[in-house]
């Protein structure tokens, strides 16, 4: 049994360590904005950021919309990210698109393994591990997705199923690799459906994910690796969402779309 001592020590430390992770909110615009509405979007949304501190934002939108929105982008504080990347340098691999080219076009993180991918177009935690390696080996931030569905979760599997997707997403990857990883949990049930964990649910997810992290790097690098949460967070539930302990930002998709609705998202969070 901790002393009182010891546990007030451990209630410090991890007061420390959340304080010392950037809150990171990343817009994901999936199948939305043609390039010049992302441009006049960004264009909006910029001096409605401009000044914010303590947090990270980024927009990921579609790939013929990344050159317009990096440079609508340029010299802000927005970071503009890309929807997935390929594990290959090059070749016959048509309709996906490669580190190199992200990077070239300005992208500075990049979704993986979010689960319409996962749904839609076969991903798997294997596909995911080989396009995060190529992901890093660019230097590029990834993002990391994980989460059940409403089945798994009514069948108390979970744990089981985000303990797999990190092992398997995650493999291979060393201490210094996990400074450029985000994790985005994003219960499935969750997404575009208006429904969304309790803060006491998220929390107590996030920070099993969290053990995960520590059986698998330590706890020194557990508690640096940032974890979002995805799924219906808005402008009304953000704050008290970003509140607990483990959840460090948001992967956001219907309420990063509008620009009002983005920033009041944002700046609840981090008030």
């Amino acid at each position: 049994m901790l002393s009182v001592y010891r546990a007030g020590q451990l209630l410090l430390n991890l007061e420390k360590n959340k304080m010392s992770r950037t809150v990171f909110i990343a817009g994901n615009w999936k199948m939305n904005k043609t390039a010049a509405e992302a441009k006049a979007m960004i264009e909006e949304l910029k001096p409605l950021v401009a000044g914010l501190k303590d947090v990270e934002i980024g927009i990921a939108p579609t790939f013929t919309s990344i050159g317009a929105a990096v440079e609508a982008a340029k010299g802000s504080n927005i970071k503009i990210g890309s929807q997935n990347i390929h594990w290959a340098e090059n070749g016959a691999f048509t309709g996906e698109i490669s580190a190199d080219m992200l990077k070239e076009a300005g992208v500075q993180f990049v979704i993986i393994g979010h689960s319409e991918r996962r749904q839609y177009f076969g991903e798997t935690d294997e596909t995911v591990n080989s396009r995060t390696k190529a992901c890093l080996a660019a230097n590029l931030q990834a993002v990391v997705c994980i989460g059940e569905t409403l089945e798994e979760r009514e069948g108390d599997k979970t744990e089981t199923v985000l303990e797999t997707q990190l092992k398997g997403g995650l493999a291979g990857l060393s201490n210094e690799d996990m400074a450029d990883v985000v994790i985005a949990y994003e219960p499935v049930w969750a997404i575009g459906t208006g429904k969304t964990a309790t803060k006491e649910m998220a929390q107590d997810t996030q920070a099993f994910c969290r053990k995960v992290l520590t059986d698998m790097f330590g706890v020194e690098t557990a508690q640096t690796v940032r974890i979002q949460y995805g799924g219906s967070m808005n402008a009304g539930n953000s704050a008290e969402l970003v509140a607990q302990e483990d959840i460090d930002g948001g992967l956001i998709g219907g309420a990063s779309l509008s620009a009002d609705t983005f920033v009041e998202l944002i700046k609840n969070a981090i008030s």
